[in-house]
């Protein structure tokens, strides 16, 4: 009886999974001429359309792939919803699912540290590895536009990347940035919440008044929305390091100050925030 349930179970698997996609809605926002954000599940997806076709940032799950096509084809009919190139700003399945799809049309970019954790991953096909990697960042010139990836060093994880489009004055920070909520830092995969701090400095050295800033997660963001989010790192890390001398239960028990338990969200909790911070000093 127990194998038998087992083989329904996993013979169902795949139904489940299209399920909990099957309500959702790619829905597109113009950031600026000839680039659009796209939002659905999983990592906002940036988008260069124009005379030389579609370049996309990011493509979410495997099972949105034709949502995300039918979602691209308004923005350049000729193309039919197939980008020629696709940039992964880090290896997490929300934002690299959809990759062995574009990948047929497409070449993957990435760092090299997303070829390095979606190959030890099983359950990706090679057909959804980047096939250029990079260490620092490259340059795109597409669609008039000068297009810089940049890979600053540790922050989300080991492999982050973020995306520049200069003369739109539009920044896609990949999940550098999760626009009024705690971050999620893998910490299991080179992040630390200090070099996320640093990585976010970075960005406003880059942006201005005017910039309009694409996150990993949640709505078109400028630079007030992520200089809130810096002032919430910066107060998080002062908190746990006025507490490294208690053990992680007087943590828990106390809680975070008030004021930063408005950014918890159904992913990263007040209590997961505590833990990821808690690994952060443990770490040093």
């Amino acid at each position: 009886m127990r194998k038998r349930t087992l083989l329904l179970a996993l013979l169902a698997w795949p139904a489940l999974a299209a399920d909990r996609f099957a309500d959702v809605v790619i829905t597109p926002t113009q950031v600026a001429p000839g680039i659009h954000m796209l939002q659905g599940a999983g990592g906002n997806i940036g988008v260069s359309a124009g005379s030389d076709g579609l370049l996309i940032i990011d493509d979410q799950f495997a099972p949105l792939a034709n949502k995300i096509i039918a979602a691209l084809t308004p923005l350049h009919p000729d193309s039919a919803g197939k980008p020629k190139f696709v940039i992964n700003t880090h290896h997490h399945g929300d934002h690299t699912g959809a990759n062995a799809t574009f990948g047929r049309d497409g070449t993957i970019f990435a760092h090299h540290n997303v070829l390095k954790h979606l190959q030890a991953d099983n359950s990706v096909s090679a057909a959804a590895y980047p096939v250029v990697t990079y260490d620092d960042g490259i340059t795109f010139h597409f669609n008039q536009q000068k297009i810089e990836v940049m890979h600053q060093g540790i922050g989300h994880t080991d492999g982050d990347s973020m995306v520049w489009f200069a003369q739109q004055n539009v920044l896609h920070m990949g999940d550098l940035f999760f626009n009024n909520t705690f971050p999620y830092v893998d910490q299991g995969h080179g992040g630390s919440v200090r070099h996320y701090l640093a990585r976010v400095e970075e960005a406003l050295q880059l942006v201005n008044d005017q910039t309009k800033i694409i996150p990993g997660h949640g709505d078109l963001g400028n630079r007030n929305d992520l200089t809130r989010f810096k002032v919430m790192l910066q107060q998080s890390l002062a908190w746990a390091e006025s507490m490294q001398e208690h053990p992680k239960s007087v943590w828990l028990a106390q809680g975070l100050p008030v004021h930063l338990q408005s950014w918890q969200w159904s992913f990263i909790s007040n209590e997961r925030w505590i833990e990821t911070l808690w690994t952060e000093i443990q770490g040093k």
